[in-house]
C-alpha cells in the first residue's frame, strides 16, 4: 500500500526543544526512524516512536543512515535539535544525507556562515527550513497586517520584555557559555528579533545598553518601529505583580502603550511549522538573515548603559 509518510532522523533527542520536534514529527503523520544524542535519556521515544533507532555514536548514526540511503531507503528529512553550535555541522550532514533540514533556532552563531550553506544547497538540491514558529501565531500575523494596511509613514513605539527563569543548571550548561549558545540575546531572542524584523522592517540601528550573563537589554531601530527589549533568565526580574500570579515567566509585547496579547498559542506552533514545511512553505536560509545579524551585533556591542532610548525595566 502506498504511503505519503516521510522519513525522519533527529539530531538531539535527549535537549529540551526535541519533544516539540518528536510530536510535530507523530501529528503530521510522519515517522522518525532514528534518534541520535550523547545522552541516553530518551524514554520519550517510547510515547512516540517506540520502534526508532537511537544512537550514542555520532559516527555509528552518521554510517548507518548513509547505508540506509545506499540501499535505496534515504532519509527525507534530518530535524536538528542539538546545542547552537553544532548546527551548522548537523545541517551540513543532513544535506550530505540527501535529506532535507528542519533546525531549531539559531540556523548558525555566524551570519557569515549562511552562504557556504546556500552554496551547499544548491549542490546537493536540498533545502534548509528554520523554525520561526512565532510567524505562524496568529496574533503576531494580525499584528503584522495590521501594520501593512496602517498609514505608511508611522514609525511606531513598541516595548518587549521577555523573562523565562532559569536556575542555576543553565549557567553550567552549554547555554551558559557564549561561544556554545552565542549569548542570552540568541539563547531566548533570537526569535523575537525574527518577530519583530518580520512586522517592523529591517533593522537601522541597534544599541545595546547591558549585557550580563543573565540580562540583556538595549534599543532597536527599525524601517517602521523603534524598539526597547528586554530579555533575562533571572527570576528577580520578573515583574511583582506576575511573581504575585506565581508565574515564572513572563512576556510582554506593547505598540503605542497598547498591548499586544500573544502569551497563549505557544503549545502546537511547532507542528504548524511542520505542516508548512510540509506543504513546501517553510521559512529557508535566506529568512533567517535579519534575526541573526541582529544577535550576532548585540553579543559583539559595547553596552553604553541606561543612555538614550532605553527600556523601562532598566
Amino acid at each position: 500500500m502506498e504511503t505519503n509518510r516521510k522519513r525522519f532522523a533527529l539530531l538531539g533527542a535527549a535537549g529540551y526543544i526535541a519533544p516539540r520536534h518528536i510530536m510535530a514529527i507523530k501529528e503530521t503523520e510522519n515517522e522518525l526512524v532514528a534518534a541520535f544524542d550523547l545522552s541516553d535519556s530518551v524514554g520519550i521515544l517510547d510515547s512516540y516512536f517506540p520502534n526508532a533507532l537511537f544512537f550514542k555514536e555520532y559516527e555509528l548514526f552518521d554510517r548507518h543512515l548513509s547505508v540506509q540511503r545506499q540501499q535505496g531507503v534515504p532519509i527525507d528529512f534530518v530535524s536538528v535539535c542539538t546545542p547552537n553550535y553544532l548546527h551548522d555541522s548537523h545541517i551540513r550532514l543532513g544535506l550530505r544525507l540527501g535529506a532535507d533540514v528542519i533546525c531549531e533556532k539559531p540556523l548558525v552563531l555566524d551570519p557569515s556562515h549562511l552562504e557556504a550553506l546556500i552554496v551547499l544547497q544548491k549542490e546537493t538540491g536540498k533545502k534548509v527550513y528554520n523554525i520561526l514558529q512565532l510567524r505562524l501565531h496568529p496574533a503576531i500575523i494580525a499584528l503584522k497586517q495590521r501594520i501593512e494596511s496602517g498609514p505608511k509613514d508611522k514609525i511606531y513605539d513598541v516595548d518587549i520584555t521577555y523573562i523565562t527563569s532559569r536556575g542555576n543548571w543553565y549557567f553550567a550548561s552549554w547555554k551558559g557559555d557564549d561561544l556554545k549558545s552565542g549569548g542570552l540575546a540568541t539563547n531566548i531572542g533570537v526569535h523575537f528579533f525574527d518577530m519583530l524584523g518580520w512586522v517592523f522592517g529591517p533593522h537601522k540601528r541597534n544599541v545595546v545598553h547591558l549585557r550580563t550573563p543573565d540580562r540583556v537589554a538595549g534599543f532597536l531601530e527599525l524601517e517602521r518601529a523603534r524598539v526597547r527589549y528586554f530579555l533575562s533568565v533571572d527570576y528577580q526580574a520578573i515583574p511583582p505583580e506576575a511573581k504575585a500570579l506565581g508565574k515564572r515567566t513572563f512576556r510582554s509585547l506593547t505598540m503605542e502603550n497598547e498591548a499586544i496579547e500573544f502569551s497563549d498559542g505557544f503549545t502546537d506552533l511547532h507542528t504548524q511549522s511542520y505542516r508548512h514545511i510540509l506543504s513546501g512553505r517553510g521559512f529557508g536560509l535566506e529568512q533567517a538573515t535579519h534575526s541573526l545579524q541582529i544577535v550576532h551585533d548585540i553579543r559583539h556591542a559595547t553596552p553604553i548603559g541606561a543612555k538614550g532610548d532605553y527600556h523601562y525595566l532598566l
